[in-house]
């Protein structure tokens, strides 16, 4: 029932868990490689947001500016205005989080072809507690303009996504988690900004229909969720939106019109994410029952991953409760 180019582990013990920042670190290098346009830029997380390797193959192209986020977006601006390709990476609660309007005036304003790399998102940081855990970035960055806005699923799919953002023309955002997370893609995965990709299917046995809607690290939780389901009667898929802005609405429609109800699952709060997204778009063409599994309107924690991810809600088992309630 899962797409032929997934890790055949998916949904094992055996599933490898890597941080999908490393993901980024790999894809960084690869693409300043390819293009000496390419530079870096740290607020003093150098090696925590995978920078590191960068700044040590390519010492010229890597700026330090210090605990300045708000400096940082203004310098990587003027840079991109001089045909530079800045690459601005800090934890996603200061970047952009205390960054903001710093993003929104200089470079998104401009469109200045700035990608801005939000490392630590979500609660799985885990026991940097609730100051560091970012679960407002996807709805701080998918309302400003011109801005694209990317959640990678795992280390394979977070280095594709840096590479297209250095090829695409314009301001973007990728963040990426901290801790080992499930290793669900592969590199023959494909990726595409803007493109949804469909990864499990329903059992066309089961007349109750139910269209799962992931977006980053989740991926993984999303495709365990709907092998259960089918298992139990109950034909799940699962659509991952890894680009939520733009969201891919003709894919977003057609996995609508093949399911009953929907259940939107990421690492963020329930309000401005990709259950947003979801909504708002399908509310105005197609009235669609919506389940939306994320934080709900509350700050993170100090704890272990596993155990923050199960006690707000967005585990196997919630998903799996939430496709049976919308199944009914």
């Amino acid at each position: 029932m899962f797409a032929s180019h997934l890790d055949p582990a998916v949904g094992t013990s055996d599933v490898k868990q890597v941080p999908s920042r490393n993901g980024y670190g790999d894809g960084l290098v690869e693409a300043g490689t390819r293009d000496n346009r390419i530079v870096a830029l740290s607020a003093d997380l150098t090696e925590s947001t995978r920078t590191l390797p960068f700044a040590e193959k390519f010492p010229k192209r890597f700026i330090q500016v210090g605990i300045t986020e708000q400096n940082m977006a203004s310098v990587a601006a003027g840079m991109s205005a001089m045909g530079k390709i800045p690459f601005i990476a800090s934890y996603a609660m200061f970047s952009p989080g205390r960054n903001w309007e710093q993003i929104r005036t200089t470079i998104a304003y401009n469109e200045s072809n700035v990608k801005i790399i939000g490392a630590h998102a979500g609660v799985s940081v885990g026991p940097d507690g609730a100051t560091h855990q970012a679960i407002e970035d996807i709805a701080l960055m998918r309302v400003i303009p011109k801005m694209i806005v990317i959640a990678p699923a795992d280390e394979h799919e977070a280095r594709k996504a840096t590479l297209a953002a250095a090829q695409y023309e314009g301001p973007v955002y990728i963040r990426i988690g901290r801790s080992n997370t499930p290793v669900a893609t592969t590199v023959e995965s494909p990726f595409v900004i803007g493109k949804a990709e469909q990864l499990a299917f329903r059992d066309e046995a089961h007349e109750k229909r139910v269209g799962i809607v992931v977006t980053g690290t989740l991926l993984h939780n999303a495709l365990v969720a709907a092998k259960e389901l089918n298992e139990q009667g109950i034909g799940a898929s699962v659509l991952h939106m890894a680009t939520i802005k733009p969201l891919d609405t003709e894919a977003l429609l057609s996995f609508a019109e093949e399911h009953r109800s929907l259940v939107t699952v990421e690492e963020h709060q329930r309000s401005g994410g990709l259950g947003g997204a979801v909504a708002e778009y399908l509310s105005e063409v197609r009235p669609t029952r919506i389940a939306r599994i994320g934080v709900h309107d509350q700050f993170g924690q100090s704890g272990e991953p596993d155990e923050l991810i199960a006690h707000y809600g967005m585990d196997t088992a919630s998903i799996v409760a939430a496709a049976h309630k919308g199944a009914q």
